[in-house]
């Protein structure tokens, strides 16, 4: 059995608030008994991108790579540099971080999509050509995909809106790869679960918010309250069969 800790929407920003929702979740997979296979973060590590930010980003969470692998892509609030050079001790570069690890018998494919500078996303032909061509490469070996943006409506019109681009182009290249057996992605803020490409696509919850939805809203009201507690999601990964458990910490 294969187990993930699936987390997003981290928005550290510098203040208390967005760094205790933070420790919360970190402290919860800290402390506990058993061990997971990998805590993946689907993007928004920080708020504005800046080095200061990921620098606090990294004391948040040392307690947490010190137990458990942690894997990470960016999302629309994160800079490529900056999240690169010190996220992952890698040089500054500016292009697409897309990383693959072998996790608990399973692959777990990052694709960045993230546009500098815009709130949307897309999979750059650098990324969509090395999905292709990462995924050839271990045909029998059960794989997720994960990435920011949801590439499908989620009912949630602000982020409807900022959502992937073009989606056709990865379901395309998912057509081609039977061994894919989820696409997990964050950027929404609420654990939402729906398909795409014939595949189960998963949501995690916000660290930082809560989406709301419109029937939730009330006149004036924000898209997001930070009044709900910081959640994660648990994904079990057996003989073929996904199954997700959310937890509220």
């Amino acid at each position: 059995m294969t187990v993930l800790a699936h987390l997003s929407d981290l928005h550290v920003d510098g203040t208390p608030e967005s760094a205790e929702r933070t420790r919360r979740v970190v402290a919860h997979l800290t402390g506990l008994p058993g061990t997971v296979d990998a805590v993946l973060i689907t993007g928004d590590i920080v708020d504005r991108g800046t080095e200061e930010e990921y620098r606090q980003a990294r004391e948040l969470l040392a307690p947490l790579r010190a137990r458990h692998p942690v894997l990470m892509c960016p999302g629309n609030h994160d800079s490529r540099p900056e999240f690169r050079e010190v996220l992952l001790g890698g040089s500054a570069g500016g292009g697409p971080v897309n990383e693959v690890h072998e996790i608990g018998g399973v692959r777990i494919l990052l694709c960045d999509s993230s546009i500098p500078g815009k709130s949307e996303g897309s999979l750059e032909p650098e990324t969509l050509r090395w999905l292709d061509d990462t995924l050839a490469a271990a045909p029998d070996r059960p794989a997720f995909v994960a990435l920011h943006h949801p590439p499908v409506e989620l009912g949630l019109p602000y982020i409807d809106r900022i959502g992937l681009l073009e989606p056709e182009r990865l379901a395309e290249v998912l057509g081609r790869h039977g061994q894919v057996a989820a696409v997990l992605c964050g950027h929404a803020h609420t654990a939402a679960a729906t398909t795409f490409a014939g595949l189960p696509l998963l949501c995690a919850p916000g660290v930082a918010s809560t989406a709301l939805m419109p029937w939730e809203q009330g006149p004036q009201q924000s898209w997001k309250t930070y009044g709900s507690p910081p959640s994660l999601t648990f994904h079990l990964y057996l003989d073929g069969r996904l199954t997700s458990h959310v937890r509220s910490v």
